[in-house]
């Protein structure tokens, strides 16, 4: 039996323990149960050659990105060139093609942020590779130039890359605040994300999307507006962008979610153009695809070969 200790991070890799106090990560690794929430990932990094790191949604975590819901069941992920690739069900290798660049987060091995993306718009749905890419511009972990040259490379996942590039946005600043602005972009309304009010010099508000050609902000409220103090907060805000003459409204995610139609129609309003419904076509769409349904998870996990397509997460 041998036993490790990387950076606090304890597992333990042969005979088979039977305590209460160990869990199983995969055939003969062990991991204690109230060790680090990264126990399992030191573990697994136990078995990968040279050269590999933890890619896709794994490596995404890691990195703290936003994440769409994602299916129960899903493995952890590793990237390398070699054809000789461990075999364990806990643990998906995709082999890439030029050797990706290896380097240490947290002592685990990890792949760059560039190859990261691409390996997950190899299964994602569009919508989800939008909220990956925009959280990984937001961060700072890919910059623009680097984007533009994988773009015009021909790899795997590059064509779905492309696509979520163009509706990207690195002034995002959550998962849900990208789903409004794709919304809005889908729906033909263009919107200005971040845009700072100011009156008599004083900063009133920034606004998460100003609804262009109008004085109306669109915002997504998520559940830290809960707080009493954060919503007495927002009232306040709110009073002074009024005074302002401007206008602000507030969605959650079961209106961007489930009653789209109700947004459609504040921007026909805003706009004064004809409520179109038929406009909410390529939004459902769009979801359909994405870990955000029930569908969309199950077709992740069809791609992935853990269930099929028509199962529903």
């Amino acid at each position: 039996m041998d036993e490790h200790d990387e950076g606090r991070q304890m597992f333990v890799r042969g005979e088979r323990r039977r305590s209460p106090a160990w869990a199983k990560v995969a055939h003969g690794l062990y991991v204690p149960v109230d060790g680090h929430e990264e126990s399992h990932l030191h573990a697994l990094a136990s078995q990968l050659h040279r050269g590999a790191g933890f890619t896709h949604v794994t490596a995404a975590k890691l990195r703290g990105w936003w994440l769409p819901p994602l299916p129960h069941g899903l493995p952890d992920f590793a990237a390398q060139n070699a054809r000789n690739r461990p075999r364990r069900s806990e643990l998906r290798m995709i082999r890439t093609t030029p050797e990706p660049e290896i380097s240490r987060l947290r002592g685990l091995p990890i792949v760059a942020s560039i190859e990261v993306l691409l390996a997950l718009a190899r299964h994602f749905g569009l919508l989800d590779v939008v909220v990956f890419l925009d959280s990984a511009l937001h961060l700072g972990d890919v910059k623009p130039d680097e984007l533009g040259v994988a773009l015009g490379a021909r790899r795997h996942g590059v064509r779905r890359l492309r696509a979520a590039a163009l509706m990207a946005d690195p002034r995002s600043e959550s998962a849900f605040e990208t789903l409004l602005r794709v919304f809005h972009l889908v729906c033909d309304a263009r919107v200005v994300p971040q845009h700072e009010l100011w009156v008599d010099g004083r900063l009133v508000a920034r606004g998460d999307l100003l609804l262009s050609g109008t004085q109306t902000f669109h915002e997504y409220d998520g559940a830290v507006h809960r707080d009493r103090a954060q919503h007495r907060s927002d009232l306040r805000r709110e009073r002074d962008i009024v005074d302002a003459g401007w206008v602000r409204r507030g969605y959650t995610d079961r209106e961007v979610l489930l009653r789209p139609v109700e947004i459609l129609r504040d921007i026909d309003r805003a706009l004064r153009r004809r409520h179109d419904p038929e406009r909410l076509q390529a939004w459902y769409a769009l979801l359909r695809e994405s870990c955000f349904t029930p569908a969309g998870r199950s077709a992740l996990l069809g791609r992935l070969g853990l269930a099929p397509v028509s199962a529903v997460a």
